[in-house]
């Protein structure tokens, strides 16, 4: 595969968090937008919006700042990765290097659940990711936000609540 080496963001996360939402790797949109879950067909914005009782028109920033008043941190599993396009199929897996959760479960000591947004980041964080010393963190897959798994409607919200 030529594509070219893409960079994940930094984790949005403060030292309130106590819930880390975990994706495979951002969309073109959201590398584009320099946001998470920045494409507006995504259901991530409307369904935590939703959960938490805040607008997920809102900007950005305003978005990310609700989430961490309820504890709510964001991540992702790959830290770098190449990849045509944004379907997590795509993904050349001879490329893949994760993000350091050792070092974030050792600065955010309070984070005690993780929800993997879709199959892909769990399957991604079971297989890269060393699981030492997290015997206190619960782990639990949700279905993903993406446009691209299509459930029946409300059937996302429902299984999400898990994480209010």
């Amino acid at each position: 595969m030529s594509a070219t080496l893409l960079h994940g963001f930094p984790p949005a996360v403060d030292h309130r968090a106590t819930v880390l939402i975990l994706g495979s790797f951002p969309s073109v949109q959201s590398l584009a937008n320099h946001q998470y879950y920045g494409n507006p067909r995504n259901a991530f914005w409307p369904i935590t919006g939703e959960l938490f009782g805040f607008d997920a028109d809102a900007p950005y920033d305003v978005r990310l700042r609700a989430l961490q008043s309820h504890g709510v941190a964001l991540w992702d599993v790959l830290h770098k990765c190449r990849r045509i396009g944004s379907a997590d199929s795509a993904i050349d897996p001879k490329s893949l290097v994760a993000n350091d959760f050792g070092e974030l479960f050792a600065s955010y000591p309070a984070i005690a659940r993780v929800y993997f947004n879709g199959a892909k980041a769990c399957e991604l964080y079971r297989r890269l990711v060393e699981q030492r010393d997290t015997d206190r963190i619960d782990f639990q897959r949700l279905p993903s936000t993406s446009p691209a798994h299509a459930v029946r409607p409300g059937a996302k919200l429902a299984a999400w609540r898990a994480i209010s």
